[in-house]
């Protein structure tokens, strides 16, 4: 039985912005927590990914704030509603689901984020803003240089708790929630109440209603997991090669930033484009791979953990953990990719000989039942999953483009010829900062110790994220020769690299 947007009390303005996007019923959780959302309870929501979460609080918070809370002049830096979000890429999404509606009634939105210039972000906030998505770190730096104060917030939204949990952002967001209203409306979302997500319901819901979609970790019933075990190295290459060959989005998992980037220069050589996600791409470079990804320009991303919550692109046909994650959780959350919004999607680990045990018990745990299968890229099951083979696409290089820094000109140093894809856009970590030059090669995204802000994946510690490097603008041929612009001395590397300021 399908139900409603109208059925369930959604305002007839969202309901008409809701059927220009096609979405005319709504999926079980939003059947569940709109009624209660809507009459501006607080709610606990807890379910699998993709069950529908974002837009369960984006309808309540835009109603409200456009009915019953309405009125009153907009404030400089003080936003009327509050998302935080774990990451840079689930805060653009979650912003792109509420703007349409936001503008039905007349409401702005921005988004806050680390590793880009705070320049945009305080002028939105000077000039206005009803509400406000953002991650955690960013957003308290900005509070600390007073150019936002949370105390005009009615609605806040805890969006992916568990992850913030598990990224080390918990510390941040409850001295962030001590500055809103305790008599704001609070909805918290998330998969599982561990890690410390319990003392959050427990300090800030107040005699919250909780709704549950299917068990917290359950996998998705349309989603068909494969296990496919290869002999060695170069199997698993050229079995890699193959699944990445089809027609349809496909998006591969890796362990470390390196491999990823690697994986993604060497399929586009192959003559399958392919993007790369990480975390040592700048954030315009990652907006851009994954919007050239969303809109067809490459069927291929290679990403590390840090894109696993935060892709949200339809009708992706295949998840690929080309690296078995280390536990059960990022299985699921890499696996909910596909078999989004009630479709079916296929999954697909590829195992080594050593990687046998370790991957039947997180299998267990993550309670899939799938039976391994010794395969080689010819194999029939291999065939059927990888469909139509897309035509091969040549790379096209080019020279790069002499840089006006005289010191650069004079240095007489090649430029060397670098695979584009599409508008430039091959495996390559564009405008990154240069895996050489930060020597984190190997390490696992996400692998350092976690007890600050890490919207990127990467511990922040006790600084802002305006620590980050600003070198994220330097033309590709710098950030992969790893020397300064300007000079002739390589640039510093590791821990020594000069921060921004």
């Amino acid at each position: 039985m399908t139900t409603t947007f109208s059925a369930l009390g959604v305002p007839t303005p969202l309901v008409s912005v809701l059927s220009a996007e096609g979405k005319t019923e709504a999926f079980p959780i939003q059947v569940d927590t709109l009624p209660d959302t809507l009459a501006g309870r607080d709610v606990l929501g807890r379910g699998k990914t993709g069950s529908g979460k974002t837009l369960a609080f984006s309808i309540p918070l835009v109603a409200r704030l456009g009915g019953a809370l309405a009125g009153g002049k907009r404030r400089p830096g003080r936003p009327l509603a509050l998302v935080l979000s774990p990451t840079r890429e689930l805060a653009t999404q979650i912003t792109a689901v509420i703007d349409p509606l936001a503008k039905a009634y007349g409401l702005n939105t921005t988004t806050i984020f680390g590793g880009v210039s705070q320049n945009r972000q305080v002028s939105a906030l000077k000039n206005g803003v009803d509400i406000v998505v953002a991650c955690p770190g960013r957003l308290e730096d900005l509070m600390k240089q007073g150019h936002v104060n949370l105390d005009a917030v009615e609605i806040t939204v805890l969006d992916e708790a568990d992850h913030m949990a598990d990224l080390g952002f918990l510390p941040v967001v409850t001295r962030i929630m001590d500055k809103t209203p305790q008599s704001g409306q609070r909805l918290l979302f998330s998969a599982t109440l561990d890690n410390g997500v319990d003392k959050l319901v427990r300090r800030y819901l107040h005699n919250e209603v909780t709704h549950s979609v299917d068990e917290a970790n359950s996998p998705v019933a349309a989603m068909t997991h494969h296990v496919f075990e290869v002999d060695g190295a170069a199997a698993k290459r050229t079995l890699v090669r193959t699944l990445a060959s089809g027609t349809g989005r496909r998006v591969l998992f890796m362990r470390t930033k390196h491999h990823a980037k690697k994986l993604a220069r060497e399929l586009t050589e192959a003559g399958i484009p392919a993007l790369d996600l990480h975390g040592n791409l700048s954030q315009t470079i990652r907006d851009r791979n994954l919007a050239a990804f969303a809109a067809g320009d490459a069927k291929v991303l290679v990403a590390t953990d840090v894109a696993a919550r935060g892709v949200h692109v339809d009708d992706i046909e295949l998840v690929i953990h080309v690296d078995p994650p280390a536990e059960h959780k990022a299985y699921l959350h890499r696996s909910g990719r596909t078999a989004r919004a009630g479709k079916e999607g296929e999954v697909v680990t590829i195992v080594l000989p050593t990687q046998r045990k370790d991957t039947a018990a997180l299998l267990r745990k993550a309670q899939i039942t799938v039976t391994p299968q010794s395969v080689t890229a010819e194999s029939p099951a291999v065939v059927e999953l990888v469909g139509t083979v897309a035509p091969l696409v040549t790379p096209v290089f080019k020279q790069d483009q002499p840089q006006r820094s005289r010191s650069r000109s004079q240095s007489g140093r090649p430029q060397g010829e670098r695979a584009q894809v599409g508008r430039g856009q091959g495996g390559r970590g564009q405008g990154a900062r240069g895996d050489a030059g930060r020597g984190q090669g190997d390490r696992p995204e996400g692998g350092r110790a976690q007890g600050g802000r890490q919207e990127n994946g990467r511990a922040q510690g006790g600084n802002s994220e305006r620590s980050r490097t600003r070198n994220d603008g330097r033309s590709g041929a710098q950030a992969q020769t790893g020397r300064r612009a300007g000079s002739g001395r390589p640039a510093a590397t590791g821990s020594g690299q000069r921060r921004g300021r």
